[in-house]
């Protein structure tokens, strides 16, 4: 016979969501914690719901992020949209390419496997997947680390707009991909954070 697990939910305790303080309930009406006053839940409530859409939001904005100008910069007689990949093509034409292979990283690379690999494990979840559980926990740890990382391209252009700006040669202002792309940054952390992985444990 398999050994009966005993967990901390079964026993009636919840981690706070707020300030990660170990509690039980209080009363049958209270349902708070002792600490910060936050709501307890056993999980976090509607979490694959609440996942899935907002991976459904950032599937529907990567393509845009991708395809529009992320940047539009003007000078006398010289008018010139960049995308992602075009940003990436010159930076890796010049002498900058460790800097291309780092954009190319945070920019196609990062937000394509934080899409896959959250879709993947609320799949699985979903389903009850009993396989590699460990895995899919180290998955999940991973996507939430390198999710701040995300940005760096954002933050790339900015630099190039304040230096050019600085320099007064030309004029470079943000196009409708960057708020875009840094949509599907926000909406994927947002994703990861919303999901909880203890699921993956309860579901197999």
């Amino acid at each position: 016979m398999t050994k009966a697990v005993i967990t901390a939910a079964s026993r009636g305790f919840y981690v706070c969501q707020v300030c990660e303080q170990l509690s039980q309930r209080v009363s049958e009406v209270a349902h708070y914690c002792v600490r910060c006053g936050a709501n307890l839940h056993f999980r976090k409530p509607q979490s694959l719901q609440r996942t899935v859409a907002l991976l459904v939001a950032a599937t529907i904005l990567y393509a845009p992020a991708n395809l529009l100008p992320i940047m539009r910069t003007t000078s006398v007689g010289y008018d010139q949209d960049d995308t992602i990949l075009s940003g990436i093509v010159t930076l890796w034409s010049g002498p900058s390419w460790p800097l291309a292979i780092l954009v190319f990283f945070v920019s196609i690379i990062v937000p394509s496997f934080k899409l896959i690999s959250l879709s993947l494990l609320v799949i699985s979840t979903h389903r009850g997947g009993k396989w590699r559980l460990q895995e899919r926990a180290a998955l999940y740890r991973a996507i939430d680390f390198i999710g701040r990382w995300s940005m760096l391209d954002v933050f790339v252009v900015s630099l190039l707009v304040s230096l050019v700006q600085l320099r007064g040669v030309a004029s470079i202002h943000a196009g409708f991909g960057a708020p875009a792309f840094a949509s599907v940054v926000v909406l994927t952390m947002y994703a990861a954070q919303s999901f909880d992985p203890r699921l993956m444990w309860d579901r197999a």
